[in-house]
């Protein structure tokens, strides 16, 4: 079975080549039956993979498949070969099968477009970057897909090309990404120069003997690969372009903020988890920066009107989780957040665009209301990835988000579970005001609007979603030790060997003349006692009861309060405007940016280097104006010229 691997990422490469090359011609049927069968069959394929997997030890849980030599100069040989451990099988099975329903759905959705053919090409074409990012064996590799994406991203949010809104938006993730981009890219060359290879088995394994326990060296190299997962997750500093990015088709949304894109950068640590936990001064910078970008983003979301923005930023939030969890070093809780997060964010985003669809292409939630009867499939499924997404038990997102709520506590500090229960209160807050203006209360929908239901191509995939949604907190069932599937799963990709890193830094250090105290690393926290944790979970509960009896107050039992509370407020206008980050960012880098390279296009180049090109044309020019004088044509004055010559070289020598 793991001798399947390659065609995994092969079946939707094929698929974007068919429907790109010849979509126009085999018609929108087939396009659909291409695009969807071709992820169908990855998907397939990668659970026969998963059943080869559970098949070995579970330390021999590893399977490295060469296709061939791709790049040897020199020292520098890298190969294009796949890596299947448990970790990649998760984000494997993940991206195929959320992405194969979301390609079902986007038969419904997109049929009415003329460029049916080229979407589902960009949308293949996707699938294949995602699976070349978390396959490869190799940081190269993951660099092609990591970049793939990327490109991928460009062409299907700036898809409405005829928008000018559409390509701002395109444009704007395509460059702030590059800023992560080049910075995973210096990690990248940094790793080859210190461990003279890329590979992910030499380079984690040949860690805690090169790497020194909270080393610059570390710290440079996990700087730069976890700047470039901000970019690529939308943590801060470069968040803004995920929200813009829902200038593209809402399928497009769901995709790109629910199972793929967005994560890779939490798959970049988690993948990376040895190199990090031996930079602890980085993983504090990951924890503060995922929990302040779950707060920040989550306050935002609170003032959105956008049915697809608030859940854009909702995304921007709940990833902020998954790194708070990396960086208290819960790698599995991250990971756990990250699957349940793509089954309930697939839904509410699919769940929008099946409003969106029946309400003739209507977003603001302010021209809703009173939907619950218009479309009783999607607000069903609505309102169960609603409620996992708040935290209710027993839905998954219950289980995921305390599990790094708990983490955070024990595993960091006070104020970092601060930030995350925050960060959930207003979570359950702003998203059942989403559920509140949309479903219920009094309709507010134009009267030459009519609401209805998606057909059942766009319904189905929600009910799927809805389920595993509601049951996917099982993977990590907490409290009786060894019920939880997704620990022992990924054990053998997740474990530390403190004891090597312990000895070879202390050795290191001492060599040059440091004083090593790193004993206390061997002393691992035990597990939490069972009456904290079942404390926590009852307090993460009663939060989330809170921010949805909050919404329900405001939105519906008093539905003018939120005017009245809000109203004159400078604060709520702050939070309103998006703190206003994409304004600084625009007057102190885009304004200075343009205008210097105005000042270089019209002194440095016009001015400088043209003025000195054409300078010295003229002077060639003048030079051979006062040589003309001297090809008359006439043979006597040449003659002449002759003569006056050798007369001054007589003089000369003699």
């Amino acid at each position: 079975m793991l001798s399947l691997t390659w065609l995994v990422p092969t079946f939707p490469l094929i698929g974007s080549i068919i429907n790109g090359f010849w979509g126009l011609k085999i018609g929108k049927d087939n396009v659909g039956k291409v695009a969807c069968g071709s992820v169908i069959l990855s998907f397939i394929t990668t659970v026969l993979i998963l059943f080869g997997l559970i098949g070995l030890p579970a330390e021999n849980r590893i399977y490295e498949q060469v296709m061939f030599d791709w790049i040897v100069a020199g020292d520098f040989a890298v190969q294009w070969a796949y890596q299947v451990d448990p970790l990649s099988m998760v984000m494997m099975l993940v991206i195929t099968g959320v992405g194969s329903l979301i390609h079902i759905f986007s038969i419904g959705y997109m049929k009415e477009e003329y460029s049916y053919y080229r979407y589902f090409a960009y949308l293949n074409l996707f699938m294949f970057a995602m699976l070349i990012l978390v396959m490869g064996s190799n940081f190269l590799l993951m660099f092609i897909g990591w970049e793939g994406v990327g490109c991928c991203s460009y062409f299907l949010i700036g898809y409405y090309f005829d928008k000018q809104s559409a390509c701002d938006a395109a444009t704007k993730a395509f460059i702030v990404n590059r800023v992560g981009d080049f910075a995973f890219l210096l990690a990248v060359m940094f790793i080859f120069y210190i461990f003279g290879t890329i590979d992910y088995t030499e380079v984690f394994a040949a860690a805690p003997h090169k790497l020194i326990y909270d080393g610059e060296i570390a710290i440079i190299i996990t700087g730069f690969l976890f700047l470039g997962a901000t970019g690529k997750s939308a943590q801060i500093p470069l968040y803004t372009w995920l929200p813009d990015a829902m200038e593209g088709p809402t399928p497009v949304s769901a995709l790109i903020h629910a199972a793929t894109m967005v994560t890779a950068g939490v798959y970049l640590v988690v993948r990376c988890n040895i190199l990090f936990m031996m930079a602890p001064m980085t993983m504090m910078a990951v924890a503060f920066v995922g929990g302040g970008t779950a707060l920040l983003a989550a306050t935002i979301g609170m003032t959105q009107w956008d049915i697809k923005r608030v859940l854009a930023y909702s995304t921007v939030s709940q990833i902020g989780y998954m790194f708070l969890g990396c960086g208290v070093g819960a790698f599995t809780a991250a990971i756990f957040h990250l699957i349940t997060h793509a089954f309930f964010k697939a839904c509410l985003f699919l769940g929008s665009g099946s409003v969106i669809h029946g309400m003739h292409h209507e977003q603001d939630i302010r021209k809703m209301g009173g939907l619950k009867k218009h479309f009783p499939k999607t607000y069903f499924t609505f309102l169960v990835s609603t409620l996992a997404i708040a935290g209710i038990f027993p839905l998954s997102g219950f289980f995921s988000k305390d599990e790094i709520l708990l983490h955070s506590l024990i595993d960091g500090n006070i104020f970092l579970w601060g930030m995350g229960i925050t960060g959930a209160l207003l979570t359950a807050f702003y998203m059942f005001r989403l559920v509140f203006l949309t479903f219920h209360g009094e309709s507010r929908v134009d009267p030459d609007v009519h609401p209805h239901e998606s057909p059942d191509i766009m319904t189905r995939p929600l009910m799927i979603l809805a389920t595993l949604a509601a049951v996917g907190g099982m993977l990590g069932i907490p409290l009786i030790h060894g019920w939880h599937v997704l620990h022992n799963w990924l054990e053998p990709v997740l474990f530390i060997d403190w004891q090597t890193i312990v000895t070879n830094s202390t050795r290191m250090m001492e060599e040059h003349g440091h004083v090593a105290h790193l004993s206390h690393l061997l002393h691992h926290k035990e597990h939490p006692d069972a009456g904290l944790e079942v404390a926590l979970m009852f307090l993460s509960v009663g939060v989330a009861i809170t921010g949805i009896v909050g919404a329900y107050l405001c939105y519906i039992k008093y539905p003018k309060l939120p005017e009245t509370l809000t109203d004159g407020q400078w604060g709520y206008e702050i939070v309103k405007n998006k703190y206003m980050v994409d304004e600084i960012y625009d007057e102190t880098i885009v304004k200075p940016v343009v205008q210097g390279s105005r000042l270089l296009w019209k002194e440095a180049d016009a001015k400088a280097i043209d003025g000195t090109v054409n300078g010295v044309a003229q002077i060639i020019g003048w030079c051979s104006k006062q040589a003309k004088q001297f090809q008359s044509g006439y043979v006597r004055n040449y003659a002449l010229s002759m003569i006056i010559g050798f007369a001054i070289l007589l003089l000369v020598v003699f």
